[in-house]
This record gives structure tokens, sequence and C-alpha cells, in this order.
């Protein structure tokens, strides 16, 4: 059997080592990233020419399995090839990219025997379904990109893969605010695909950008262009990001009106409002972002009809924004908890500090403040509410494996 090895770090050398104790011709051992990027273009560099060549000699691909590493145009080679892929996926949301892809994911700590053996006849497909978590504020500049950006960093880890969307068809903005590239295909065309059926994960991982460890779908690069993002379209985009990553974190814009549909004779013309809309009906969890001062709270407190109307039976968690005395005078977070819960009945409130240096900092650097000033205390507020509002699922399935562990040491 020949192989090629694909992967980063000690575990490289680590696993041609074991291939070759199982008798495996070992031909190459490269980046985990250097693959994809031959298939996409073998004359780049000589060293891709060189790789293609020897995967037409091989048997066989081991390749560590993420969107950056295990694409179409990756498999479509080792198709024309004759090579068989073997993925290795440390996370849930990676063998829903391989299995999208036809391909059997393998574990990372598998033995190389195992590696070599030929896959299962099926390949099933794991019955997860991920999050959609809306950030939504009034009118104004309450926050609501910072945070959706702060806590998408908070929610990513090794093995919880998260996504970043920005549905804003007024002023979008993620793209500005993490230093991203706009003119990329972005969040609209995951929304044309998925009208034709045709947004799959590989998809999805195709035309996301990357921010760290979290994929990102940005915004439009023209407001002019909102009309692609319709009701349906967003509806069926968020959808299908629920297949393809754990939590989904989308930037909306405040608008929650509905006036268009009266002044307008279309019956099914497009409506500006649309995505916004459609995010907030498809969310698990809405984060509600209050600005606190006066006229952020009194803009918050006049749009909470409409918020509660389009969300039904959503949870609402109502997030209070550049929190700070002088804004507000002494015992600040008490005046704007007693206001909301007089004239919204809100009574749980979270709250994120106003610091100007890390915030600045981020927007000079072009990245979450969470990777620029990590002791910040914005990432600090945004990963308690993370820990306290959006990870109970999973400490729940954590504290219910470790007492499966308990209950098999005792039997």
């Amino acid at each position: 059997m020949r192989a090629v090895v694909a992967a980063d770090g000690p575990r490289a050398d680590t696993l041609a080592a074991q291939l070759r104790h199982e008798d495996a011709d070992v031909r190459a051992v490269v980046a985990a990233s250097a693959p994809a990027a031959a298939a996409l273009d073998a004359m780049a560099a000589p060293e891709a020419a060189e790789l293609l060549a020897e995967l037409a000699r091989a048997d066989l691909l081991i390749v560590e399995g993420r969107a950056a590493t295990l694409t179409a145009e990756l498999v479509a080679a080792c198709d024309r090839l004759s090579v068989r892929i073997v993925p290795l996926c440390a996370r849930t949301s990676d063998r829903r990219l391989a299995a999208s892809l036809g391909l059997a994911a393998h574990d990372p700590d598998a033995p190389a025997a195992v590696l070599l053996a030929s896959p299962p006849s099926s390949l099933p497909v794991e019955p997860t379904r991920g999050r959609v978590i809306t950030v939504w504020g009034a009118q104004g500049a309450p926050g609501r990109t910072t945070l959706a950006i702060e806590i998408a960093c908070a929610l990513s880890s090794a093995d919880h893969r998260v996504a970043l969307v920005d549905a804003d068809s007024h002023a979008p903005s993620l793209a500005l605010a993490t230093g991203l590239a706009d003119e990329g295909p972005g969040f609209a065309a995951a929304c044309r695909q998925a009208e034709r059926g045709t947004l799959t994960v590989a998809e999805l991982s195709r035309i996301a950008s990357t921010l760290a460890d979290v994929d990102v779908l940005t915004g439009l690069n023209r407001p002019g262009r909102w009309p692609e993002l319709s009701h349906a379209r967003v509806l069926a985009a968020l959808e299908a990001c629920r297949g393809w990553v754990d939590d989904t974190v989308v930037d909306t814009a405040a608008s929650l009106e509905r006036d268009e549909e009266i002044v307008s004779d279309l019956v099914d013309g497009p409506r500006r409002n649309a995505a916004t809309l459609a995010a907030v009906e498809a969310a698990d969890v809405v984060l509600a972002v209050v600005a606190a001062d006066p006229v952020g709270v009194s803009r918050f407190v006049r749009n909470w009809p409409e918020l509660r109307a389009a969300a039904g039976t959503t949870p609402v968690r109502v997030v209070v924004n550049k929190i700070r005395a002088g804004a507000l005078g002494v015992d600040a977070r008490g005046q704007v908890r007693r206001t909301l819960e007089r004239y919204t009945g809100v009574t749980d409130v979270s709250f994120v500090p106003w610091d100007a240096r890390g915030t600045d900092a981020a927007l000079l650097a072009a990245r979450p403040i969470a990777h620029v000033a990590p002791r910040s205390a914005v990432p600090t507020a945004v990963r308690r509410l993370v820990a306290e509002s959006l990870a109970p699922r999973r400490a729940a399935q954590v504290a219910t494996r470790h007492s499966l562990r308990r209950l098999a040491r005792s039997a």
C-alpha cells in the first residue's frame, strides 16, 4: 500500500512511522494544506507538481480533515488519480464535512492498520443540528456587530465549530470590523444557492472566510443589493448552517418594521427588513442588545414589542452593552435593570462594560477585542455571558458523560 501523509506538527512523522510499521510505502510527508493547494493550482509552485506526481503513484492519501485541507477540488483530483482519501477528523462538524464529500471520517488517534483498511460500504451521517444565535439591537449603535464577533470567538473551541454570518441588509459591517474582504461570495451567495437547493456543507466551507477558528459569511458589499436577502432565502441558508457548524451567530439590522408590506402593491415583492425578520424567526435564542445610555434604553423599550412579536416563543436574552456611570450616573446597572423591568418586564439582564481602549485597539487592528486585548473587560464579560446563557447544553452533555463514566467505574 502506497500512501501520502498530509498532517501538521509531530503527528505527521509519528503517523508515517506507524504506517511504515504496517509495511506501507509512505511516498511523501507534507503539510496538511499542501494537497488542497496543489489540487487547486498545480502550477503555483514546483512542489505542488511534485506532490501531484506522488499522489498519482499512491493508493492512499491520509489528510487532516478540516475545511481548509479537505476541499471538493482535492476530492475530484484524487478521484481522477484513483487515490482513496482518509480524512482524520477530530470535530463533529469536520466529520459532517467529510460525509458531505462522500468520505469516511476517521479518528486522528486511530491505529495505522485501521487507516489502511478499506472503508465501510455506507457512510453514516451524524444526526446533529446546530443552533442559530441571532444578535439584534435597536437603532443607533448599541454594539450588535461587536458583540456578535466576541460571542462567536467565545463560543469557538477545538471541538465546537462556530460560524459568523452578516445578515444586515441596511449597513453590513462585519467584514470591515474583522479585516476580511467583502468582495467574496459571502452570505448572499449562500442564500442564492439555498434557494436552488444546492447549498451543501462543502459549499459553505468553500465560500466562507476564516477569522482564527471562526468561519465567516460576510455581508453585502453594497446595501443596494438587499433584495438578494429574501425571507425564504435567509431561512433556507440558516437551516443549511445548522448542519455545517455547531453554532451560527447572526448579525442583523435594527429595523423590524413590516410597513413596506402595506405600501407595496407587490404581494411577493422584496422586503428590506426580511433578512432581520427571518434571522429572528429562525433563531434558537435571540440576544437583544441595549446601549447603556438614555437614548439607547428608550429606543430599545419602544422596539421591544416588535421584537417579542417577531421572536414568538424563542427565548430572548437581553444584553446591556457599554455600561458606564458617565452616561447614567450613580448605580448605572441598577437604573437600567429597574427601567427594563418596569417597561418591558425583563428581569434577567447581562451587562457588558464599556472599554474604550480595548474597543479602539480592535477597530484599529480590524480584529476581535478578544484577540487584540484578551484581558479587556469586554471579552471577559462576553465569556461569562456565554458560560451562563449560551453553553448550558454543552455543560449538560459533559456532566452526563462524567456521570456515565462514574457509573461504569462503580459497576
